[in-house]
């Protein structure tokens, strides 16, 4: 749970690749408009549709350096392929001052950095209802090869073991019930930092 700090909450999601955060989280932004998805910086190149500032703030490889050197960066990480990816501060700042709360999407490491650096954050990890599941739904989107799934598979071990370090760990079973319990831990959060007014707790249709 975010601490008392009198400062607004950051929600940060996190958890293992194949587990369907990224689902959850489209879901939880149109059910909280008070919620807006933080912008990452990168250091790959942009894709034909992409928009810099959209998808993510567009840098070179020495702008990123001379930010991290600055220490610009909440976190950042440097992927096995070389690049790099990090969440401005000026992002949070952005978006904070729209009177919204930051949405976080981040590996198991970057969650776990905000979460030391910022006690007002609310740290969420997502996961698949069994090791067994998280594979056949890695192998089934077969968007990698044979050794880049082991590869996300040992790290998926890795990151399993540091689910106890988050606040809320939810489970990705069925994800009508998962965007559920998702909405009801991030709204309790807001409402207890007084950010948001309480709801009617009706259930939805």
């Amino acid at each position: 749970m975010a601490s008392s700090t009198g400062r607004p909450p950051v929600v940060v999601i996190t958890g293992t690749s194949g587990a369907g955060k990224g689902t959850l989280e489209r879901r939880l932004l149109a059910r909280l408009p008070e919620l807006e998805l933080a912008v990452s910086a990168t250091t790959r190149e942009r894709r034909p549709g992409e928009r810099h500032g959209r998808e993510y703030w567009f840098v070179s490889h020495d702008e990123f350096d001379r930010r991290a050197r600055d220490g610009a960066f909440l976190e950042h990480v440097t992927h096995p392929w070389g690049q790099r990816s990090g969440t401005l501060r000026s992002e949070i700042a952005r978006i904070r001052a729209k009177g919204r709360v930051p949405l976080l999407d981040l590996e198991t490491q970057g969650a776990l950095a905000v979460r030391d650096e910022m006690p007002e954050s609310v740290t969420v990890f997502v996961k698949a209802p069994s090791f067994a599941e998280l594979e056949r739904r890695l192998r089934e989107r077969a968007t990698e090869s044979g050794g880049e799934i082991e590869e996300r598979l040992a790290v998926a071990r890795r990151q399993l073991e540091l689910e106890g370090e988050f606040d809320h760990v939810v489970v990705n079973d069925d994800l009508g019930r998962a965007v559920d319990e998702l909405e009801a831990i991030v709204q309790r959060e807001l409402e207890g930092a007084g950010t948001i007014s309480p709801r009617d707790p009706s259930p939805r249709r």
